[in-house]
């Protein structure tokens, strides 16, 4: 695919996640926002911001401090940039009985320390970071 061209790839699931864990931290985003399990393979592009991740099962977890149910597939895909995930895959978030897919992720800048999603359906909500640090879940 040319989207991965000139991509750095890690193939288990160490590397993996500590490139993805050192990417959320260099973008200024919460360590907790991709709780990933068996990971597969982790790329990025530096010069596109394009990443994926490959997992060997969908994974459901519930951040109890906001009571929201979310739901990462096997494939997720986005483009990272400063304190925002854009073009979003892979990911949905339970929303009273839907399963909308999130879209875009972004952190709003001090200080309110909140972080804000969106979904393709138009629905935003915007929760704060400390829900998705790491360990939080």
């Amino acid at each position: 695919m040319a989207e991965k061209e000139g991509a750095i790839i890690k193939k288990d699931h160490q590397e993996g996640m500590q490139m993805a864990v050192s990417l959320l931290e260099e973008f200024g985003l919460p360590l907790g926002l991709l709780p990933l399990a068996d990971i597969i393979e982790v790329g990025f592009v530096r010069s596109t911001g394009y990443m994926w991740i490959l997992q060997k099962n969908k994974v459901e977890l519930n951040f109890k401090m906001i009571s929201k149910l979310v739901s990462y597939g096997t494939e997720i895909t986005d483009y990272v940039e400063k304190k925002r995930i854009k073009k979003l895959k892979g990911v949905k978030a339970k929303e009273l009985m839907l399963w909308p897919p999130v879209s875009e992720i972004s952190v709003v800048d001090p200080p309110t320390r909140k972080i804000q999603f969106k979904s393709l359906a138009g629905i935003t909500k915007t929760f704060p970071v400390e829900a998705f640090a790491c360990g939080k879940k």
